[in-house]
């Protein structure tokens, strides 16, 4: 097909047909279709946006432009989660055990953080030997015996979509309904599933910072996965302070160890607890009771054995990655904690060195913040609110007024 007459369809505002985004797709991917036209295509969806059969049809090919898991005949239910990203958002690491319990598959294939959000992986490699590399062969196997994993992309999973967001990265074109949709759909749709549950954050630690935007995403990302035959629910999620306590990898891994356990954060296990009651036929106490009885733990310990993580480190993972600086904020009044920002939390640990800055920056294991107060809780004048985990001393005066309002 002649390219620019479809690049100069969309920019006149026609839709494209899934013949003519086949043929983009599948030449951008062979690499006939040059960058350049295609970042002009990807300008022209982002200020014309894209209908649903486009945005169906963009999807499909991106998914189909790799391997697509092929499921053997008589295997379990296949379920995942998809998070639209978080400042302390380590639900994956709970979540993916806790469904195993229930004879589910969990085949998760994450990500890394990338700004002022955390990455699955990352938090995953701070447990030393785990390798968030695998085989097709040893992700099956491993569902076959523990019943999840948690891995990165392989190399030929999506590779439009590797291409098209390292584009869209560098074009101002990441902020497009329609590309945002078809980015995430195409992976959680190559992994063949049965039943998906999106956790669209929004809010000030989120990349939708608008309610309605996030309602607006989560429709068509839901669209998108019954129109391709999986069950797809969705639930939005207020993201203007970390979930649970902690952000920094190591920190969020002590953290998920806590919950796994029978402990943690309420705030932590409820959201898990609501995604999990979309992916499987178990009760909420049901669920509740194996986070409590070690059921979930066990899983857990499995799959990090199974990824060739040690497990005897687990319990002991913050003092493995122990920060050598520890500054405590305190509240310079009394009052009530009214603001623990999200947004600047997550700024200060990719300034820590918790994420990157840029794709391919060494991540820091050790350092992060920890909220020992939240939003609504009563302080005393001098009381530590947050305790920031750190290589070099921080200016604690600065670092308080940026993160927490006390009224």
């Amino acid at each position: 097909m002649h390219i620019p007459s479809l690049i100069e369809k969309k920019r006149d505002g026609g839709a494209l047909t899934a013949e003519e985004i086949g043929a983009v797709i599948g030449g951008y991917v062979r690499g006939v279709v040059p960058d350049y036209q295609i970042a002009a295509l990807a300008m022209a969806v982002f200020f014309r946006g894209m209908n649903d059969a486009e945005t169906t049809a963009l999807t499909m090919e991106m998914r189909d432009s790799g391997d697509v898991f092929a499921w053997p005949a008589g295997t379990p239910p296949k379920v995942d989660k998809h998070s639209t990203g978080g400042v302390g958002d380590k639900v994956s690491l709970i979540l993916a055990p806790l469904l195993a319990c229930e004879g589910v598959w969990v085949p998760m294939v994450s990500g890394r953080g990338l700004g002022f959000t955390g990455g699955t992986l990352d938090k995953l490699e701070s447990i030393p030997g785990f390798r968030v590399s695998l085989a097709w062969p040893e992700m099956l196997s491993q569902l076959e015996k523990v019943g999840c994993f948690i891995a990165g992309q392989t190399e030929n999973f999506c590779p439009a979509d590797k291409k098209l967001y390292a584009l869209r990265d560098v074009t101002g074109t990441v902020a497009s309904l329609p590309l945002i949709v078809a980015s995430i759909m195409s992976k959680k749709l190559a992994e063949s599933l049965d039943r998906l549950v999106l956790d669209v954050k929004f809010g000030r630690g989120a990349f939708m910072q608008k309610h309605e935007d996030a309602r607006q995403l989560a429709d068509a990302m839901v669209a998108v996965g019954r129109g391709a035959g999986v069950e797809t629910h969705a639930l939005l999620n207020l993201m203007d302070q970390p979930l649970g306590r902690t952000a920094g990898n190591a920190l969020e891994v002590a953290e998920c160890v806590e919950v796994l356990r029978g402990g943690g954060p309420p705030d932590l296990v409820e959201l898990t607890l609501d995604l999990a009651l979309k992916l499987v036929p178990a009760s909420r106490e049901q669920l509740r009771e194996r986070l409590s009885d070690g059921s979930a733990w066990e899983r857990f310990v499995a799959m990090v054995e199974a990824q060739g993580g040690d497990a005897s480190a687990l319990e002991k993972i913050r003092e493995l990655h122990s920060a050598p600086v520890i500054t405590d904020l305190p509240a310079i009044s009394r009052g009530t904690l009214t603001r623990l920002d999200a947004l600047e939390i997550g700024r200060l640990c990719v300034e820590l060195g918790a994420g990157r800055a840029k794709a391919g920056d060494a991540v820091d294991f050790s350092v992060g913040v920890e909220c020992l107060k939240k939003e609504g809780d009563a302080v005393e004048r001098g009381e530590t609110v947050v305790r920031v985990h750190s290589r070099q001393r921080i200016d604690s005066a600065i670092a308080a007024k940026r993160i927490m309002v006390i009224a």
